[in-house]
């Protein structure tokens, strides 16, 4: 029994026949069919079963598959570890991050990302945190960029930065030097809907004071929200780092919230679960270096 034959019983199981098997491993299907002949006279079991619709795994077959893919998995796994022993690993990496974090950071992340990796490939999706926290643990991005992610045991965070919340007001208008959290209720305000991560952090610390906000509009894009405070149809509630990413002329007004204080949390999340390669490693750590205050 060798790595070959079981790629082509997993191949064959997956196509539903030999002929589909054999042009997807690019060989002649007599080859195909005499190797998983080998296989089963070597096991003394009968590891597949022709049917009108094709082929199908018997019961040996069934439990064959499992050891199987977890073998061809580990293959892999080992081949692409000593792939990336050498000097410039290459293969693709994928992260999620909010859309506010990917206008702020992508210039120097993918300028340094290609100095350091010329040979791999980076791909960044945008998204609000909840949804890529969800992506995350379902495997379709090596990591993510998450405002206050809840705990969870599938995945490890490590804190990038931590920025207190504000109150930004319209262009004129006079704010005290704080707000405190039961004051909030006197401003009317732009927020982004639930679930956000703002949002919640708001909600969360305005809920046990019974404090009713004024929400005039609900916005999701950072830059529309800014436009909208710019244009005097309300105030918000931001990051600094979230003001920097706006072009108003001068400034907004702002004041720091609290007491008590809200703080914005930025994490660098990575699934548990999922053997990090020397990419995924020093593209965290490569992270790690950025400024993310904008």
């Amino acid at each position: 029994m060798d790595l070959k034959q079981l790629e082509y019983l997993v191949c064959v199981v997956e196509c539903g026949g030999f002929s589909r098997a054999a042009v997807a491993l690019n060989l002649a299907q007599p080859s195909v069919s005499r190797q998983i002949a080998l296989l089963e006279e070597e096991l003394g079991q009968r590891l597949l079963t022709r049917t009108g619709r094709g082929v199908t795994a018997t019961e040996a077959g069934e439990a064959l598959l499992v050891h199987a893919r977890a073998m061809l998995a580990s293959s892999r796994a080992a081949r692409d570890e000593l792939r990336d022993m050498g000097d410039s690993p290459s293969g693709r990496i994928v992260i999620g991050m909010p859309p506010r974090v990917a206008l702020g950071i992508s210039v120097p992340l993918v300028r340094r990302f290609r100095d350091r990796f010329p040979r791999a490939v980076i791909t960044i999706l945008e998204g609000l945190s909840i949804p890529l926290r969800e992506s995350l643990i379902a495997g379709r991005l090596d990591l993510a960029l998450l405002f206050d992610p809840p705990p969870t045991p599938q995945l490890s965070y490590t804190q990038l930065s931590r920025e207190r919340l504000l109150l930004m007001a319209p262009p004129g208008h006079r704010l005290p030097e704080s707000v405190a959290l039961s004051n909030l209720a006197d401003y009317p305000l732009i927020l982004p809907s639930a679930p956000n991560a703002i949002r919640n952090l708001v909600d969360a610390a305005l809920r046990p004071l019974g404090v009713e906000l004024k929400v005039q509009a609900e916005v999701g894009a950072v830059n529309t929200v800014l436009a909208l405070v710019a244009h005097g149809q309300g105030c918000t509630i931001l990051p600094e780092s979230a003001v920097a990413l706006g072009v108003q002329t001068p400034p907004l007004p702002r004041t720091p919230i609290g007491p008590p204080e809200i703080w914005n949390t930025l994490m660098l999340a990575i699934p548990k679960a999922k053997p990090a390669n020397r990419l995924i490693r020093e593209t965290a750590q490569l992270l790690t270096e950025l400024d993310f205050r904008g």
